[in-house]
């Protein structure tokens, strides 16, 4: 008799899933908010975002403690899958929008379109930088990881933040203004920069959460189911 155990009788790492899912979570919301522009006073600086930014940094914090604690090969599979997410959220969105709305609808055509009509472009050049920055991300954090020996956490998670949302902020705003008309290359410029410096000083802000995750997923780590 075979011992190997059901589908349905392997573990399932609780923590692992807790990390992958609040990926995929924060990088669908922030394709569904790109559209909108804000921004944000820090004292010292005011700086013009897309909404979407608010959320991204969350991904670079939880690839870093999935390198940190599973290691590149599921930190990668994790990126994969929420690239997969992107494409299915893109093609619900297209099919939304091949139906009319009733007359009841709080929602009507125009709204959907006005909200979503420019998704495909949003989501394409999200996803194109978002490869790009995560790929980069996991394998200058490993890099890092072994040039130090595995010291110094601050510098790993910092290090590969830095060059990896550099080339995220680059991609998304030359993907999604570059041709249209609607920014000058000065303006796109400025909102790379601007997006990018935001995104650093987050990276930099958000080292403590690093440091604490890793520990307590070192120390307490959940049971598997």
């Amino acid at each position: 008799m075979s011992s190997q155990s059901t589908p349905d009788e392997r573990p399932i790492d609780i923590g692992f899933l807790i990390l992958a899912s609040l990926f995929v979570a924060a990088l669908i919301v922030c394709n569904l908010i790109a559209n909108k522009f804000v921004t944000a006073d820090l004292g010292f600086q005011v700086f013009t975002l897309s909404a979407g930014v608010l959320p991204y940094p969350v991904t670079f914090l939880v690839t870093d403690l999935l390198s940190e604690i599973y290691g590149k090969r599921r930190a990668n599979l994790v990126v994969w899958a929420g690239f997969v997410a992107s494409a299915f959220v893109l093609g619900v969105l297209w099919l939304g929008n091949q139906f009319q709305a009733i007359p009841e609808s709080i929602v009507d055509d125009a709204t959907y379109k006005l909200v979503f009509g420019n998704a495909w472009r949003v989501i394409a050049a999200s996803m194109t930088a978002y490869l790009v920055a995560q790929f980069i991300d996991v394998r200058m954090f490993h890099f890092w990881r072994t040039l130090t020996k595995g010291r110094h956490l601050w510098l790993r998670n910092n290090a590969s933040t830095v060059v990896s949302q550099f080339l995220d902020s680059f991609l998304v705003v030359t993907v999604l203004f570059a041709g249209t008309g609607k920014m000058t290359v000065g303006e796109m410029a400025w909102i790379i920069l601007g997006t990018w410096l935001f995104k650093v000083l987050v990276a930099f802000a958000d080292t403590p959460l690093f440091y604490l995750g890793t520990w307590l997923m070192q120390r307490w780590r959940p049971a598997p189911l």
